[in-house]
């Protein structure tokens, strides 16, 4: 038997969350503190409080839900798995919870990352929607046309499950890719409310600030290998880590490729750790050979 934890990206987020572990459990409590003492701010009392609006703002969301994973986390008292893996800004999360990176540093690191991906494409210019029911080579040259007829990018930013696959890039490209995506035989193409364009080509300045921001960071080798949104493989090498950190700025989250090397590895049990259980849905939308669970 081999297992692995799992942690959940943006959109898990609600208001409320992880309050009861705050008021309950030391361990849950000292995650929350030490995250306001980094930051230099409460943002727990958004985290427990709201509003929405104000919590879901990329700069606030990224740290919030890689708080509340890790204080889960070590509020539960998990043993150790065989593999970690998270899901976009959950791969932060992931290499916290494997030692590879101390909480301080990967809260100041997604709070850089959602900042400098606010501030990469102004209000309104970016855009994100997922299509339901179209497999992920006809989405692809959906995109492909969407791009050229529009000159806007067009890029698959999650690959989530079979059928279900969330695209990310300029708001009128977006908007032509969802038109197409019905006409080529799609169930819905519904926008997220969201305007920042993660993995995406319009994420390109952030590369570079993450790489500063990354190298500057220690890094150790993590005590299970994380298996990467790049590469869907287990990684331990940390600049490989790195690497794929910087990977999934500007390209799309292999999700369900990664559910796949899961049961090729073996792994037949699958913990979600965080708020949500959007992870554990996709899971069992892949594959009926992982006993996927909160």
């Amino acid at each position: 038997m081999s297992s692995i934890y799992v942690f959940p990206g943006q959109g898990a987020q609600s208001v409320g969350m992880g309050k009861d572990l705050y008021e309950n459990n030391a361990a849950a409590r000292t995650v929350f503190d030490e995250m306001d003492a980094a930051l230099g701010e409460k943002l727990s009392d958004i985290i427990f409080n709201g509003p929405i609006e104000t919590l879901t703002l990329t700069a606030n969301v990224q740290p919030a839900i890689l708080a509340t994973s890790i204080a889960m986390f070590r509020a539960g008292n998990f043993p150790k798995p065989d593999y970690v893996a998270g899901h976009s800004l959950g791969e932060y999360t992931a290499l916290c919870a494997a030692g590879a990176i101390s909480l301080t540093d990967a809260i100041k690191l997604v709070r850089l990352r959602g900042e400098s991906m606010q501030n990469a494409v102004p209000a309104g210019q970016g855009a994100m929607a997922v299509i339901l029911g179209i497999d992920f080579e006809d989405l692809k040259k959906v995109c492909e046309k969407a791009e050229s007829e529009t000159g806007g990018v067009c890029d698959i930013a999650n690959d989530n499950c079979p059928g279900q696959i969330v695209i990310s890039g300029a708001n009128n490209a977006i908007e032509r890719a969802m038109e197409l995506a019905k006409e080529t035989g799609a169930r819905r193409a519904m926008k997220l409310a969201l305007s920042v364009p993660p993995h995406s080509r319009l994420m390109g300045p952030v590369v570079d600030i993450m790489k500063k921001a990354l190298d500057a960071v220690e890094f150790k080798t993590p005590i299970v290998p994380i298996i990467s949104n790049k590469t869907c493989t287990p990684l331990t090498d940390v600049n490989e880590i790195k690497d794929a950190l910087l990977y999934q700025i500007t390209h799309g989250v292999r999700w369900r490729e990664s559910i796949i090397e899961m049961v090729n590895l073996g792994i037949d049990d699958l913990t979600e750790i965080g708020p949500g259980e959007a992870l554990i849905g996709m899971v069992k939308r892949t594959t009926d050979k992982i006993n996927a669970h909160k």
